[in-house]
């Protein structure tokens, strides 16, 4: 019986030494393996699929004839597409305020500047909400190609503006500065959003985004442009995300906040370029590490053409590239909930 046992535990460890001996020679290639796979991930993040000119264009269309300061907003809030969806809904459940009691209100929400900001102009919300799949796409698109987004924007202007369809009159003023077509309300606290088909107004016809749904009171059909409500902005002015606080550096290509370069802060919509595993951790990306009072780190004071004068989310329809799982779309007035409104307009 001892002699069995002794047989036994020189098998065993005949048996270990052989296992051991197998897994160090596949161990440290295995290891070398991983460590290049964690460096190249580390080091060399998925790059983003950048989109053409073409595709970008499509993106942009349905705002590039807005107002300076109202593209700002929609580009940096198009990378809070969940944010949208909430702002727009409460806009919905609250459509009783207005005026200096709504933007109060809405000040006390715990979304992004932008978001908030956009409440100043409910349909343009309800649009972005509507049209969440083309709205997640935008966001994708200046957060990974910021420059080439700009681009596309001044594209469309100069085209619209030798199609005729760009042109200054009592609801907006349009200039030239240099190659950079620059467009401000004609009155800073009125503004008129444009009605016009994203589609036909630059001239040549561009394809409409998959799925694209026509805002009432966004949507002109036909290839001219119109204007209907204006937009009264002043009591929002006295918030830090009120309208005079947003404007665009063309020169820079990029969205501008309080005079400094906007930077988006979303845990939805993520920038490929500057990602990497090192800094994508619970410490900078839940709330318990995202410190609302210092949202924005501004890069140095700019330039930027506009008038003189931070958050938590319920809806999880989108992946981290800023797919869309889930979908938005009721009817609504265009022009609830907002502040004071003025008529004007028409075609022009």
């Amino acid at each position: 019986m001892k002699l069995s046992k002794q047989v036994l535990i020189l098998v065993l460890c005949c048996l270990l030494v052989r296992f051991t001996a197998e897994a160090e020679s596949f161990g440290p290639t295995g290891q070398s393996s991983d460590q290049t796979d964690g460096q190249t991930s580390d080091q060399a993040p998925t790059p983003s699929v950048q989109q053409t000119p073409q595709e970008l264009q499509q993106l942009v269309a349905p705002i590039a004839l807005y107002p300076d300061a109202l593209v700002a907003q929609i580009l940096a809030a198009s990378t809070y597409p969940a944010e949208i969806v909430e702002a727009d809904r409460w806009m919905q459940s609250h459509s009783n305020l207005k005026g200096d009691e709504l933007a109060k209100e809405v000040d006390k929400q715990p979304w992004d500047p932008s978001v908030k900001a956009l409440a100043q102009f409910p349909s343009v919300l309800e649009n972005m909400d509507k049209n969440l799949s083309w709205t997640s796409s935008l966001g994708d698109a200046y957060a990974n190609q910021q420059q080439d987004v700009t681009n596309a924007v001044q594209t469309l202007r100069q085209q619209a503006r030798k199609k005729g369809n760009l042109n200054s009159n009592e609801q907006e003023t349009v200039t030239n500065q240099g190659n950079t077509i620059v467009i401000e309300p004609a009155n800073p606290d009125v503004v008129y959003v444009p009605q016009y088909d994203p589609w036909l107004a630059y001239g040549d016809p561009i394809i409409a985004y998959p799925g694209w749904y026509p805002e009432p009171g966004l949507f002109l059909s036909g290839v001219g442009i119109g204007f209907g409500l204006g937009f009264g902005v002043g009591f929002f002015g006295g918030f830090g995300w009120g309208w005079h606080h947003w404007g665009y550096d063309w020169h820079g290509r990029s969205v501008i906040y309080n005079h400094n370069t906007y930077i988006s802060h979303s845990r939805t919509i993520v920038n490929r370029n500057n990602f990497s595993h090192n800094n994508f951790n619970h410490n900078n990306f839940n709330h318990g590490g995202f410190n609302h009072a210092n949202a924005f780190h501004g890069g140095g004071s700019s330039s930027f053409h506009a008038q003189p004068g931070t958050r938590s989310s319920a809806f999880s329809g989108f992946d981290h590239g800023g797919n869309i799982r889930g979908f938005s779309a009721r009817g609504r007035s265009s022009f609830g909930g907002g502040g004071g409104f003025h008529g004007g307009g028409g075609r022009r």
